[in-house]
């Protein structure tokens, strides 16, 4: 039975074991309408290809550091969700992204020398074991229909990971990306409290891009995804007043965010 290496486990998953005849020839999977996994995590990586859904519900930014990835807004602070409860319930229809909609499942790579990629799943999600219901992994020494359409629905989600990266790549060559701060403030709230640590794209120079550049954008579908990220952005302070509805604002002296949160004596604003 081999393994994924414990030490660097995407997000979500705690082990991944690659699905072979010979150790899971017994086991089913089953679905769930409560994603448990998404109960305390606030932010999700997204896919270009989701930008035109996403963009409806929460806010698309982009995580820091090197290669940046984007991601979906479901929460201003660590480890609250304000659309899932903490049983999994869903409270109010939402886009759901394909990077939590695929668990427990992934591709990857069992080492780092590894060519190829393989279907992975996590042991120690309640999905899938030896249930008497749900549905076989394999079926007569074969793959089940429905496995074959999870490593379908996978290896579509690992081509519109490789279009993310190149669509970072291209806001990077650009320098477009730049450090976003939001300021909120209430009548409830000692101080403003100010999020930190997430990237967005710098209005000032997508405006003096050049005319070619923002052309071909136009022609390969590029332009509409930025458009959808920054329109999204309108959506922050829903998310805000949702965590505060629910009672789960930050403390005046914790207050961790889409990356980091401080509080400040700064005026209300948002950046």
């Amino acid at each position: 039975m081999a393994s994924a290496p414990q030490n660097s486990m995407p997000l979500f998953y705690k082990e991944l074991v690659a699905i072979s005849l010979e150790d899971h020839a017994n086991l089913r999977t089953r679905k769930t309408d409560k994603p448990t996994w998404l109960a305390n995590q606030h932010a999700i990586p997204l896919t270009v290809e989701e930008f035109p859904a996403a963009q409806r519900h929460y806010p698309i930014v982009f995580s820091i550091g090197d290669n940046p990835v984007p991601l979906a807004l479901m929460g201003m602070s660590e480890g609250i969700n304000v659309f899932i409860s903490e049983d999994g319930q869903i409270e109010e229809e939402i886009y759901i992204p394909a990077y939590a909609r695929r668990y427990p499942f992934m591709l990857a790579k069992l080492s780092p020398d590894a060519e190829e990629l393989s279907l992975c799943f996590d042991p120690t999600s309640n999905l899938v074991g030896e249930f008497e219901d749900g549905t076989p992994l394999f079926e007569d020494g074969q793959p089940s229909e429905q496995i074959k359409g999870t490593l379908s629905f996978c290896e579509q989600f690992e081509l519109a990971g490789n279009k993310t990266a190149n669509f970072v790549k291209e806001l990077e060559k650009h320098e477009l990306l730049m450090d976003g701060e939001l300021t909120f403030n209430r009548d409830d709230l000692e101080k403003p409290v100010v999020y930190r640590g997430f990237k967005i794209i710098n209005e000032e120079k997508l405006r003096d891009l050049r005319g070619d550049v923002l052309r071909t954008w136009n022609k390969n579908g590029m332009l509409p995804l930025v458009f959808a990220h920054m329109l999204s952005l309108e959506l922050v302070r829903d998310v805000f007043a949702k965590q505060a509805n629910q009672s789960k604002l930050p403390t005046q002296s914790d207050a961790p965010a889409a990356g980091e949160a401080e509080n400040t004596g700064e005026g209300d604003s948002t950046t």
